[in-house]
């Protein structure tokens, strides 16, 4: 009798229901069930198609704001709304690498389910930051400039902050295939569906691939997928540092991510602040961020976020916000772009504020070297390309210019060209010496 009073109270005798009570072209409002914000509902459809499941994204009094998973087609007044068993949660495990999921972890590339052990949730608190080691090992990129220039650190977070077709998802894939991690998470948010494939099969490559998860939520899909994918991107992620791995998370991009969080939260009622963002996106974006990082495990999670500057201006709020959430920025230039120099990073408009901490002081005098001379010359450029500079006026300019000449073509890389950090260095110092900079 025990045994089964045990069974009768572990299962509730009754199923608190809703129904459908208004319907528009993103979201549903029910009356019921008894819910709270994130959980996950399914709609029976009345009309006989179909049940969709659907997230909870706000609560009104006597209300329920819900925004369905797939298309709002086919759902109509009074269809049954029950609350699901499904958690804010994903699968996670080793068999993880070299797949490509969904925001819900299923497999998108035909193959089976991927093995996993556990249940990892979406939404964690960043861990307290004084147990964290701190970021005190380079993590080498096999991108010259960026390990020269902006040395990235194990659990560093650095934003790639470009506008439109100017060379972003190319870095991106140059980072996965040179980086010196164990392991990389890609997450794709709201890309256009023929990119996705052409980022893995082209960019990303099958050796790239083979150690990597990719984590696609395309642009066609409703904004709590999209949203959903950056979560369970960075879930994958800390599944991996807590195991003591170290991990290079890309998210490409958070300001499409942002995208998304805001059409939920306007849906949802939220007042609409900076250029239309709500303040619940200027909330979720540090919380995201903050969940990378080093791990006490010995793990480590380093980002790097791209953003999507409108129009070009990189003050815009997302942009702003990340800028000062995150340990570094890289900047894209299209004025590079357009010249042909790839990858078409802006030196002097980019930092990484842990490079100084961990290059040694003869590395640290050759990049202020080179940075300098990069400065003398940009503050000139304009005269020496009318021909209103008479070469030998300027001593320090003559020399900025000959330096910039021979740093250019190591600013360079192509696709395929992986530069070990030893190299990447010594090639800087061959760089200087020729040109009087460093002896």
């Amino acid at each position: 009798m025990e045994a089964l009073l045990s069974v009768a109270r572990r299962h509730p005798l009754t199923e608190w229901t809703g129904r459908i009570v208004g319907v528009s072209a993103t979201t549903v409002e029910a009356s019921g069930p008894q819910v709270r914000l994130g959980d996950v509902c399914r709609i029976e459809n009345g009309s006989g198609g179909a049940d969709i499941d659907a997230e909870v994204v706000g609560l009104k009094p006597g209300r329920v704001v819900l925004m369905p998973f797939g298309a709002a087609q086919g759902i109509g007044l009074d269809d049954v709304v029950r609350k699901s068993d499904a958690r804010a949660s994903v699968p996670v495990g080793p068999g993880l690498t070299g797949r490509v999921i969904d925001a819900f972890g299923a497999p998108l590339d035909g193959l089976p389910p991927p093995r996993c052990e556990r249940l990892a949730p979406l939404r964690r608190v960043a861990p307290n930051p004084l147990t964290r080691p701190p970021v005190d090992r380079v993590m080498g990129t096999g991108v010259r400039c960026i390990d020269a220039f902006l040395s990235l650190g194990r659990g560093q977070r650095v934003g790639i902050f470009a506008g439109s077709g100017v060379g972003k998802s190319t870095l991106l894939a140059m980072l996965a295939r040179g980086v010196q991690a164990d392991i990389n998470v890609v997450a794709l948010v709201g890309e256009r569906g023929r990119e996705v494939r052409e980022f893995i099969e082209s960019h990303l490559g099958e050796e790239g691939l083979h150690r990597s998860v990719v984590v696609v939520a395309t642009s066609d899909q409703p904004a709590v997928l999209r949203a959903r994918a950056a979560l369970t991107a960075t879930a994958v992620a800390e599944y991996f540092s807590g195991l003591g791995r170290h991990v290079f998370l890309m998210m490409d991009s958070v300001t499409r991510h942002a995208m998304a969080r805001r059409e939920i939260e306007l849906a949802a009622g939220q007042p609409p602040t900076a250029r239309g963002y709500t303040p619940g996106v200027f909330a979720d974006i540090p919380a995201l961020c903050e969940r990378a990082g080093t791990d006490p495990s010995g793990g480590s999670i380093t980002a790097a976020y791209t953003v999507l500057v409108e129009g070009d201006d990189h003050n815009e709020p997302v942009a702003d916000c990340l800028r000062a959430t995150l340990d570094g920025h890289i900047v894209l230039s299209r004025e590079l772009a357009h010249a042909g120099h790839f990858p078409s990073i802006d030196v002097l408009q980019s930092v990484s504020r842990l490079a100084s901490g961990l290059v040694d002081p003869a590395q640290a005098a050759m990049v202020a070297a080179a940075r300098e001379a990069m400065a003398t010359f940009d503050r000139y450029r304009e005269m020496v390309e009318m021909g209103l500079y008479k070469p030998g006026a300027n001593p320090d300019l003559d020399a900025a210019q000959a330096l910039v000449q021979r740093l250019t073509p190591f600013l360079r890389q192509v696709m395929g060209d992986v530069s070990e950090p030893a190299s990447t260095w010594q090639a800087l110092q061959q760089v200087l010496a020729a040109t009087g900079g460093v002896r």
